[in-house]
């Protein structure tokens, strides 16, 4: 059997070699032993706390444990890919804000929080980015579908769940709710097409939001 600093190697080669967040399950499968989960959980913590004052932090997210770079970090880096960052336009940010703060929703409850109509591509950015999804169906005529946020949302925001999201009623608005949450995972994103409305937030606005997040 693996000593725990032997087995700590173990853990450090699989998350540093892997493009996603591994969950417990899966590390557990790195070992012939049975390791049981509070012995993992103590060896990844031990782990966490060996890359203190790095350049990167092993952290856990909604899918499981991953290393990622420090947000103090990410403008050094932005200067080896200096293709632009994603801007979402307002009515995405309204929306996105709206369904986490407030999911599951219907588009319905949307545009009545919003007072205006949610277009079919507001929530197809949303989806294909992977920050919401159809979690169920209200069960009323039509049986409208009910959106809620998921994994990947929180895992681009570097939470573990949605008690960690910070408090409404200290970002104002929901438009400005929904520019501090995609902050970070756009600052991650890979070049996509997104909808450049006219009223797409403006950049020292998002630079702010970035810088303070």
């Amino acid at each position: 059997m693996l000593n725990p600093h032997e087995a700590k190697k173990v853990l450090e080669a699989a998350l540093l070699a892997s493009s996603q967040p591994l969950t417990l399950a899966t590390l557990r499968k790195l070992f012939e032993e049975d390791i049981n989960l509070d012995t993992m959980r103590s060896l990844l913590d031990e782990l966490r706390r060996d890359w203190t004052g790095r350049g990167v932090e092993l952290v856990n997210l909604a899918s499981g444990w991953r290393f990622q770079t420090r947000p103090e970090f990410q403008r050094y880096l932005e200067r080896l890919s200096p293709e632009k960052t994603p801007r979402y336009s307002r009515a995405v940010m309204e929306t996105l804000a709206i369904v986490a703060y407030r999911q599951p929703v219907t588009r319905g409850d949307i545009e009545d929080i919003r007072g205006v109509a949610v277009s079919t591509n507001v929530i197809k950015t949303l989806e294909d980015r992977g920050w919401i999804d159809v979690v169920g169906h209200r069960e009323v005529p039509g049986r409208p579908a009910l959106f809620g946020t998921t994994r990947i949302f929180l895992d681009d925001l570097g939470l573990l769940s949605l008690e960690e999201l910070p408090p409404l009623d200290e970002l104002r608005e929901l438009d400005a709710a929904g520019e501090q949450l995609a902050a970070p995972a756009a600052a991650d994103a890979e070049d996509e097409s997104t909808d450049q409305s006219s009223d797409t937030a403006g950049d020292e606005t998002q630079d702010a939001i970035q810088q303070a997040s």
